[in-house]
């Protein structure tokens, strides 16, 4: 074998014993190695649901309106003379609004004050004809007739005598309601007429004034709510304090509430039928006018307890596929997702009406670590806190997290 087939045979043999080693070399790491760790449970906080008596205070919209709306006519058909008060204003009781020209009704005063005296003359004349026949007619130096006549005589101006009284009273009265003024305090409309026009008596409404403190606030009630009502007084105790005993509590636009409480005075004895609701009123109290007739709030009903009530923190809650959603530790400790009904806020929390049950623990935080079905270590967290204002409340059901999970599409239990 020459020198060229030995070097050449010696790489042959080299390269050989290298890919064998590294065969080796493989098969040991491959037998000797260990999977890698799973990753660790998520640590999520959760809150136990539990069944608590709370308020019952649902709200509904309502409208604001005057207690005493007035309206201003004239007693007697005349020429408006004057406007006395300035529009949209508050006046008071006994002031002065409109003048009608009092010229002709000051004339026919006084021509009734002269016909009463004028009956008041022919009276005496009959009483004195009476007196003269009578002690006559013993001596038969009158007729009988002529006895009679004067008694009729006498009659007749004791009558004329009244209709002259009760015409003046009827001149007087006209005479009077020449200046109309204001028969309660309040706040008075825009004049419907001015100076010039003829006015007709009782026809022709000329203004309005409304009295505003109190004020009443109407609401009217769904006949779905009601229903609804009847049906949890039968499910769950509702603790109602008879309808004469509600309160309510006025929510302006901004989410203000109003310090002062109005009571329930009057609800409607059956339902509108053009509207399907019970009309209710409630009487609030209204000094500085801060509200006026038109205006919408809302009223929170107060007074009636509801036991047994579910009650899930506001942060717990999500907008799922199908409606809201609440993540809860089920069995070994894994995730569900639980389609839920809530009703209302409670303070910082939801009222839960089905989907979930008293001792169930459902997620309040850690929402970014779990997904339904798998594990986690529940850690009780320090109290049930939410984002919700109790005074700002809505009913997005939590849609600010609907970003952060995007839960699997879960059956509605509904």
């Amino acid at each position: 074998m020459s020198l060229l087939d030995r070097n050449l045979f010696r790489c042959v043999v080299m390269v050989i014993g290298s890919a064998a080693i590294a065969g080796v070399l493989g098969c040991k790491d491959d037998a000797g190695s260990t999977p890698p760790p799973p990753p660790p449970i998520p640590q999520v906080e959760v809150v136990t649901v539990m069944a608590r008596t709370v308020p019952d205070e649902p709200e509904f919209i309502g409208e604001a309106e005057a207690s005493r709306p007035i309206e201003i006519r004239s007693q007697v058909t005349g020429i408006l003379k004057a406007v006395l008060f300035l529009e949209g204003r508050e006046i008071k009781k006994g002031e002065k609004l409109y003048q009608i020209d009092p010229v002709p009704f000051e004339g026919a005063y006084q021509s009734a004050k002269a016909r009463i005296a004028e009956a008041e003359a022919r009276l005496v004349q009959a009483k004195q004809d009476l007196a003269r026949v009578k002690p006559l007619l013993v001596e038969q130096a009158v007729s009988q007739k002529d006895v009679d006549d004067a008694i009729a005589e006498d009659l007749a101006a004791k009558a004329a005598l009244q209709r002259a009284k009760a015409d003046l009273i009827k001149a007087k009265f006209d005479f009077d309601n020449t200046v109309i003024t204001a028969p309660i305090k309040g706040l008075i409309e825009r004049s419907r007429y001015y100076e010039g026009r003829l006015v007709s008596a009782q026809t022709d409404l000329l203004t309005v004034i409304n009295r505003i403190d109190p004020m009443y606030v109407v609401v009217n009630v769904p006949e779905s709510f009601l229903l609804k009502r009847r049906q949890d007084a039968i499910a769950v105790s509702l603790q109602h304090p008879g309808l004469s005993q509600l309160k309510g509590t006025v929510i302006f636009a901004d989410g203000s509430t109003y310090n002062h409480e109005g009571f329930l005075d009057f609800t409607d004895v059956g339902l509108r039928t053009e509207t399907g609701t019970r009309r209710v009123r409630f009487v609030v109290a209204n000094p500085d006018g801060v509200l006026l007739p038109g205006q919408f709030v809302r009223v929170r009903f107060k007074g009636t307890m509801k036991d047994h009530a579910l009650l899930v923190p506001q942060r717990a809650v999500h907008q799922g596929p199908q409606g809201q959603i609440v993540f809860v530790v089920g069995e070994e400790d894994k995730v569900e997702i639980r389609p839920i009904k809530a009703s209302r806020w409670q303070d910082k929390e939801w009222i839960v009406e089905s989907g979930v049950r008293s001792g169930e623990q459902v997620i309040v935080s850690g929402f970014h670590m779990v997904k339904p079905g798998a594990p986690v270590k529940p850690v009780h967290a320090a109290e049930p806190t939410g984002n919700g204002n109790p005074d700002n409340r809505t009913s997005n059901g939590g849609a600010d997290h609907e970003a952060e999970v995007k839960p699997e599409p879960s059956k509605d239990p509904q």
